[in-house]
This record gives C-alpha cells, sequence and structure tokens, in this order.
C-alpha cells in the first residue's frame, strides 16, 4: 500500500503561508560559508535580515488576515547560553500555529520548510519532539511523503535524518551542506549537560558538536511543545541559538505569536475530522459499597482541598452520585449520610503526589475510584469494543478499509502479565464473540492484538516501564516495528493484528487513519486529556489504496468509556472550551448507544413528483473557465497600486557591550535597526514579467495568466516605483493579489453544461444510519428522519413539515456532488412545492422545483472564500446548465 497526499487542502496552504508571510521582504538569501569567531570550523548558516519592526508588521497582518487577535509586540524566549565563543544572550522569536489533532501539522510543517527555503532560502530545519513515539511518527510521515514533496517542488534536494549521538559525521554535514537539511531530535538528547551533543569529540576533529549546530542558525521546528515548556527545556532549545521557533500543536500551553488556528469546531465542520460518538459503560443503580472517586486535588496558599464523587442519600431518600468538596479531617460518612463510608475520614491531600488517604488505609490517585467493580466494567468495555470492531468491520471490508481499535490501559501489568487481567478478559471475548464473525474464525486472539509500552526496567525486584525507548524483547521489538513504524501495514487486510493496546507511550505523535474505537482502560485516571485520547483516531480513514476516504457516514470514531456518556462529554467539551472558548467548540460528540437509522419510504421515491424532481437535478455537468481580462485587471490594478514593498537595504543596530551577570560580555540593545545603505538600484533589474510568470508556475495550485496580461498589469499600476525599487518582492505580492483576484474572477465567469452522466436514484440508502439526537422526524422527507447538522438545519425541518405547499423534499446524500474549480461541492436541499396565491390557494401552475443551501444570515462573510466560491458554483451548475432554481437561505419562510 502507498498513501497518497493532496497537496491541494486549502485549509493546509493556510497554514504554511501563514509561516511564509512573516517574512516578506526578506530576499531569498543564497547559500554562503561562514566560519565561526571562535572554533574556526565552517557552517552555512539560516539568516533573517528583517529588522524586528518589519517582523512585527508582517506578523500583524498574518493574523488581521486569520482572524486573530493582533499582538502589539513580537514575543521573543531570551536565555544564556555557552558557544564556541564563550557566553551569550541568545533572542529569538517563536510562532505557534493551532491545528487540530487529525488534520496533517506534520505534512503542514515539513511543506513549510521546503517552501521557507524555496522562498528565502532558509535551509537548516531542526525538528525537535518530545518522545521517541512522536519522533518515529515524524520519521514515518519523512519517508512517506518523500516521493509526494520530491513531485512537487520539481526534485527539490533535502535529506531527513535522525540525530544519533553515535554518528556525529551527520553534525558536519547538517553545517556543512547548502541544501535543505531536516533533522529530527528528541529534546532528552541535547537537555542535559551530559549528552554526548555538548562534549568535545576526536571524531568531529575536537570540535562540540552542539557548536556546529549553532554556527548553523537552524529553524526550529516544534512538535507538541506544550511538552517543553520547563525552564531546562526552555534553556536547551535556546542553546541551539536558533534563528527562530515555530511551534505546531493542538493543545498549547503558551502560543507564543499565534498566526494560525483551526480550531475543533472549524475540523469538525469542514468535514477534516472524524464524527466522535461515545459508548458509556458504568455501573448502575448499586449503592450497596461505598463508592468515591477523586476528580482532582486544589492546592491554594492557605488552603488544601479535594473534589470527590460519592453516593449521597437525599432527602428523597434517593441515593444518588454528587460530587463534593473535602478537605483533611472531613467525614465521608458525614458528608454523604450514608454509614456504608464509615472509616473514610480524610487522613492526607497530598497535592504533590497527587493522592488522597483516608483512615482505613484506602489511597486513591487523582481521576481513581474505589468501589466501581473494576473487573466488570472492564469486561463489558473490552466486550463491546470488540463487538463494534467485527460490526465496523463487515460494513467497511466492501470499501476497502481495515478497522482498528486502539486500547489504553490503567496499568502495564494488567496486559504484560501472563495473568494480567486486561489480556485475559480480551482473550475470552475474542474466543467467544469470534465464533459468529465472518473472516475471524481462524484467527486467535494473540494474533489479532499487539502492545507498545516503551521498554521495561528492573530496579531490585520491581519493574518499571519507560516511555522513552522500545521493547528488550524479540516480541517488544516486532510489536514497536509494526505500530511505530508499520503504518501502511497495519492498514493491510493482509496484516491480522487489529487490536492495539498502550498506557501513555502513544498519547501524542501517533495515531493511525483506521482507527475506530478507542478503548479507555483507565478508569479516567490517566494524565491523558479526553483530547489526547480521541486525537488517536480522529484522521480521516483510508482505504486498500491509500486514498483518503471523506465519506462522513464511514468516518466514525467510537470512544468506549468507563464513565456517563454526559461526564466524558463535558470534561471534553470544558478541554475545548478552555483552549478556544465557547466558539471553538465543535458539535457535541453523539451517544453510540443511541444510536437510530433513517429509513427510505419507498412510496415517496415511486411518485411522478419525485421522478420529475430527480430527472431535473440529477444530471452530471462539465465546467468552463473565461478570463475577463479587463474586468480582471479591473480589479487587480487598484490592489497592486496600494501594495506596501520595501526596498532593499543594509540595515545597522546599534548595541552598548557591558559586563553582566557572573562577569560575562553582554550586549545592550541601544536602537532599532536602522537603514545606513540603500540598496536600491545596485543589482541589474529582472525581466518583471518572466519572473512573475514563473512565481506564477510555481505558485500551489500553479496559475497560468499570458505574459500580455501580466505586462498589462505593471504598465497600469501606479506603484511602478515598487517594482523598480525591489523586483522580486514587488513580483511576490502582485502575483499573491493576482491568484485571489483570479479565483474569484474565474467562479464568477464560470460556466456549466450538461453532459451525458448522472447520478442514479438507486444510489440512496434503504437505511441511513446516525445517532438519535442528530435525527429529526420528518412528514414529507423522502426518508423518515432527516440526519441534521446544526440548529438551522433542525428548524429548517420543522419548518418544512409545517408548509402545507411543500410537497415532498431531501437532504442531498454526501455522493451527490458537484465539481467545481476549488473543490466538491454538495448542495443541501431537494424541494418539491406548490404553487399558491396569496390567499393560500393553489394557482394551477406547474410544481416548483428547487435546490436550496441552507446558511446562517451572515453567510457572506463568516465562510471561507473557498466555501463561497463552491456556493457560487452551485448556482451556476443548477440554474445555468440544469435550470433549476437555486439559493441560499435562512430559514423556510424564505422559500420558494
Amino acid at each position: 500500500m502507498k498513501l497518497t497526499f493532496d497537496p491541494n487542502q486549502s485549509f493546509q496552504l493556510d497554514a504554511i503561508e501563514a509561516v511564509c508571510g512573516l517574512f516578506e521582504g526578506q530576499p531569498r538569501i543564497e547559500a554562503d560559508l561562514s566560519f565561526a569567531f571562535g572554533g574556526g570550523f565552517g557552517a552555512v548558516r539560516n539568516r533573517i535580515d528583517l529588522d524586528q519592526s518589519v517582523l512585527v508588521s508582517n506578523l500583524q497582518t498574518v493574523q488581521e488576515t486569520n482572524e486573530i487577535p493582533v499582538s502589539d509586540d513580537l514575543v521573543c524566549i531570551e536565555a544564556e547560553i555557552e558557544t564556541a565563543d564563550g557566553p551569550k544572550t541568545v533572542q529569538f522569536p517563536n510562532f505557534s500555529l493551532e491545528m487540530e489533532t487529525g488534520t496533517g501539522k506534520t505534512y503542514v510543517y515539513l511543506r513549510t520548510a521546503l517552501e521557507l527555503y524555496r522562498r528565502y532560502g532558509l535551509c537548516k530545519f531542526i525538528i525537535v519532539v518530545p518522545s521517541i513515539a512522536v519522533r518515529e511518527g515524524v520519521l514515518k510521515d519523512l519517508a512517506i511523503t518523500e516521493q509526494h514533496f520530491r513531485e512537487l517542488y520539481g526534485n527539490m534536494p533535502y535529506r531527513s535524518y535522525v540525530y544519533d549521538s553515535a554518528s556525529l559525521a551527520e553534525v558536519r554535514q547538517f553545517a556543512l551542506s547548502d541544501t535543505v537539511e531536516l533533522m529530527v531530535m528528541t529534546i532528552d538528547s541535547f537537555n542535559r549537560a551530559s549528552n554526548v551533543i555538548h562534549q568535545s569529540t576526536d571524531r568531529l576533529q575536537g570540535e562540540t558538536p552542539i557548536h556546529l549546530v549553532q554556527a548553523t542558525r537552524p529553524v526550529l521546528i516544534l512538535d507538541e511543545p506544550q511538552n517543553m515548556e520547563s525552564e531546562l527545556r526552555i534553556r536547551a532549545l535556546a542553546g541551539l541559538d536558533p534563528v527562530l521557533a515555530l511551534r505546531y500543536s493542538a493543545t498549547h500551553r503558551n502560543p507564543y505569536n499565534l498566526v494560525y488556528r483551526l480550531t475543533p469546531f472549524e475540523a469538525y465542520r469542514e468535514g477534516l475530522v472524524k464524527r466522535i460518538e461515545v459508548a458509556s459503560v458504568i455501573k448502575q443503580d448499586d449503592a450497596n459499597q461505598a463508592f468515591v472517586r477523586l476528580e482532582r486535588i486544589d492546592a491554594k496558599k492557605n488552603t488544601i482541598s479535594a473534589r470527590v464523587t460519592l453516593h449521597q442519600l437525599m432527602r428523597t431518600g434517593v441515593v444518588r452520585e454528587k460530587m463534593i468538596t473535602v478537605k483533611p479531617g472531613d467525614s465521608l460518612a458525614e458528608k454523604s449520610s450514608r454509614s456504608e463510608y464509615d472509616g473514610f475520614e480524610v487522613d492526607e491531600i497530598n497535592p504533590g503526589g497527587g493522592f488522597i488517604r483516608f483512615a482505613n488505609s484506602i489511597e486513591l490517585t487523582e481521576g481513581a475510584a474505589r468501589g466501581a467493580d473494576k473487573e466488570a466494567i472492564f469486561q463489558a468495555q473490552i466486550r463491546y469494543t470488540i463487538e463494534e470492531h467485527f460490526r465496523k468491520q463487515a460494513r467497511l471490508r466492501q470499501h476497502g478499509i481495515k478497522v482498528l481499535s486502539l486500547f489504553f490501559i490503567d496499568r502495564v501489568g494488567n496486559y504484560v502479565n501472563e495473568d494480567g487481567l486486561i489480556r485475559k478478559l480480551f482473550d475470552q471475548a475474542f474466543d467467544e464473540l469470534k465464533v459468529s464473525a465472518e473472516g475471524w474464525e481462524g484467527l486467535s486472539a494473540e494474533d489479532v492484538r499487539a502492545a507498545y509500552f516503551a521498554q521495561k526496567r528492573r530496579r531490585g525486584g520491581t519493574v518499571e516501564f519507560l516511555d522513552s525507548v522500545s521493547g528488550e524483547t524479540k516480541e517488544d521489538t516486532a510489536a514497536y516495528e509494526l505500530i511505530m513504524k508499520g503504518k501502511e501495514q497495519l492498514l493491510s487486510f493482509d496484516e491480522p493484528v487489529s487490536f492495539i493496546f498502550s498506557h501513555s507511550a502513544l498519547r501524542e505523535g501517533w495515531d493511525n487513519p483506521n482507527v475506530f474505537q478507542i478503548c479507555t482502560l483507565n478508569q479516567s485516571a490517566s494524565e491523558m486529556k479526553k483530547r489526547q485520547e480521541v486525537g488517536r483516531g480522529v484522521r480521516l480513514s483510508r482505504n486498500q489504496d491509500g486514498d483518503r476516504v471523506h465519506d462522513e457516514r464511514i468516518n466514525v470514531l467510537t470512544v468506549v468509556a468507563n464513565e456517563s456518556y454526559d461526564r466524558y462529554v463535558a470534561q471534553l467539551q470544558s478541554e475545548i472550551e478552555a483552549d478556544y472558548g465557547m466558539e471553538g467548540l465543535p458539535p457535541k460528540p453523539a451517544n453510540a448507544r443511541e444510536r437510530d437509522a433513517a429509513k427510505l419510504r419507498k412510496h415517496f421515491v415511486l411518485r411522478p413528483e419525485f421522478k420529475t424532481l430527480w430527472d431535473q437535478i440529477k444530471h452530471k455537468t462539465r465546467y468552463a473557465l473565461t478570463v475577463d481580462t479587463e474586468g480582471l485587471l479591473a480589479v487587480v490594478v487598484p490592489r497592486v497600486d496600494a501594495l506596501s514593498v520595501r526596498p532593499p537595504r543594509v540595515a545597522v543596530t546599534k548595541a552598548q557591550v557591558r559586563v553582566g551577570y557572573e562577569d560575562i560580555f553582554e550586549a545592550m540593545q541601544l536602537s532599532s535597526a536602522k537603514t545606513a545603505v540603500d540598496l536600491v538600484g545596485r543589482y541589474p533589474l529582472p525581466n518583471l514579467v518572466a519572473l512573475m510568470s514563473d512565481l506564477m508556475a510555481h505558485t500551489t495550485p500553479p496559475v497560468r495568466l499570458t505574459r500580455s496580461t501580466l505586462l498589462e498589469v505593471f504598465k497600469r499600476t501606479t506603484n511602478q516605483q515598487a517594482a523598480m525599487d525591489n523586483p522580486f518582492e514587488f513580483a511576490t505580492e502582485a502575483v499573491r493579489v493576482i491568484k485571489d483576484c483570479l479565483a474569484d474572477h474565474l467562479v464568477e465567469g464560470i460556466q456549466y453544461e450538461k453532459i451525458n452522466e448522472w447520478y442514479e436514484m438507486s444510489l440512496f440508502d434503504h437505511e441511513v444510519e446516525s445517532w438519535k439526537q442528530y435525527l429529526v422526524p420528518a412528514d414529507h422527507s423522502v426518508y423518515d428522519q432527516v440526519i441534521v447538522d446544526s440548529e438551522i438545519e433542525r428548524d429548517f425541518v420543522h419548518a418544512l413539515d409545517l408548509r402545507d405547499d411543500v410537497q415532498l423534499y431531501v437532504k442531498l446524500p454526501s455522493w451527490f456532488k458537484v465539481r467545481t474549480p476549488v473543490g466538491e461541492y454538495n448542495p443541501d436541499w431537494a424541494i418539491v412545492m406548490e404553487d399558491r396565491d396569496a390567499h393560500g390557494d393553489p394557482t394551477g401552475e406547474p410544481l416548483l422545483y428547487l435546490v436550496r443551501e441552507t446558511k446562517a444570515a451572515n453567510w457572506r462573510t463568516s465562510l471561507r472564500p473557498e466555501e463561497r466560491r463552491k456556493i457560487k458554483c452551485g448556482e451556476r451548475h443548477f440554474e445555468g446548465a440544469l435550470g433549476v432554481s437555486f439559493k441560499v437561505v435562512t430559514t423556510a419562510g424564505e422559500l420558494p
């Protein structure tokens, strides 16, 4: 299997452009070998020639473009480091990009590095990762995208590899190379003085590896930087003496200089990730034993308290689960009004250890519970997960999709030991259930499961499990190779392993697109957040050809949780709200145990009016694009006139040298960068039209205009002096304007014509499964229930059913697509209405056959440009080629 990649996903291109836009005005720097003052060794280094005021201005422009709160200044990290020339204070800017898990942030930052080289000549990149799991994920992505990137960038030379302290020749190569170098390093490989990278060595003729790295002024790409926020790790990052750092995560702790944000809501709305449903497995109606769960510990200046959940006797005589606050000395028997809690007096609350101890010596860590009948709950969770796995695999095999299930467990020993509870429960359930599951009869439990927990280390009589390296035994190594490196193999039907077990080693950095079930066997007690858990399986699935599958009916992730559905969802929503606010919340995950199906009403499909409707809308079309040169120029030229292009220059920054902390020389900046030499006119002017034409051809996707049109842009603009002063920057900015205007212009002028192909009515499924909360009963719909995506759609369905003039309607299935230059478009509704007069009486005119799109009232400003362009294309397809009425509405009151 070979995974395929789409180079034209707009949200990824926007993220790449957000970073590249930070350096507007920076000329492309050709590779130049420089020599370090102290060490005397050579290195090809990165260089940014923009002063801070320009960077701040560019940052603000990028933030405004991406609708992010604008920063007042540039936030930099500053630290004291050791270099070949002695101690030095370094300061470097950090830029953050928030991308929801599963939307391809690794792809984005790898492509961003190549784009920074293409535009600006930056060539030294260090990808810093927090763990082995993340490192292996990055290395795998580097391997599977290599051919894709080489084709995309015209075979641009670049090398990628992992830093290895046993192979320091790679460090010298990193320093000397004049092409793109992508070196992957774990933070633990350079964050201590004892690391090999900080030691001088004969293997480098006495040089210290870190000094070679520093000499290159690398660009740092920080993957999951929230794990690199300790003082030690920040100092280690600064110790690489980077020119800047790019930070990529879905869950930043400190989003320095945020330049791009793809929220969970946007990812859900755009169908970029799987939908989530939750199957809740909890004990109910059992108040016979003392139940207590430690939710969290709150430590303030003078008080320590804990939030615990217990079963409290209410005044009505009913026992209910309730969360309360307790302090040392409190009695749970008194708090709950139940004698079952005798002995549960709070003896100690320990915030450092994260536990609470009671007088009866029972001790609970955060998230752990007592009296929860763990074995019974685990048994139910595992059994449900296997059943769900078998059910989905039977349904998705025809689509060429292999299903995977991921288990997060509470303790490693519960799986690796021969009598481990979780392994025992899984094997029993699998052997019982496979008998009635087609295709599984010949496989044993051992054949289909694998686990990765990191290396085991013995200290005395105890066994420790580390998240730093892979396992020791042949079985461990084979599982490590399969899970961490064999992504394509895991996706293949030829590989029997379908169930994966882990503890915390896979909490970040690892995912697989075909994880369809995540079973949380950890009593909700791990340090993992809900977003980390679901993040392992939200990526869109792939089929046996390696192609990404976009069908929302297929892309559903089921989380099998050992807590109530409401509690799980509330925690997941609160985590997202804490990061993004209410506006960033995705739709509420559905309850997997409350599913239903919308059933096709065959008698509706057979009605003459539906057949007529289908005959009118079923046809496929092709489109032709024409460019009205004068119309395009009328829009482009005013925007080119307004471009601000800074001339090339040599800048001077004044600083004072003083003796600072511990008698170390340090520089105190006295002024910002000032232009000392204006470089305008010092270089031969290029053929500006040829330069613009070349830049147009290298945009993604490529755009081509005749050279005469590009020449006309230059001849008509009043901004010609900017082109004379800085031709390359003028050309780059002008091309960006042209491309944006051209996209709108092409859509405005697009023409569709009907072709001899159409969608057959037989494509309608007899049943469409969904969650109850998204199904709305419908009287006039072709299906007895309608699946809605929003409250606007829910209200629209209710209103359609209340209108007597609506004879029937259908929400168009996801397979009903209209081709457009900016991606496929799936319209919302097809409706048959009777024409009525002002008194509500039939006019006798023919029935109305309508296609309608439902959007919020402010859709013209709230939708992304690509979505607005798709709707415009939809209008030309239906009205221009098929003669069917098409409009965007917010309510059914706007019909017809």
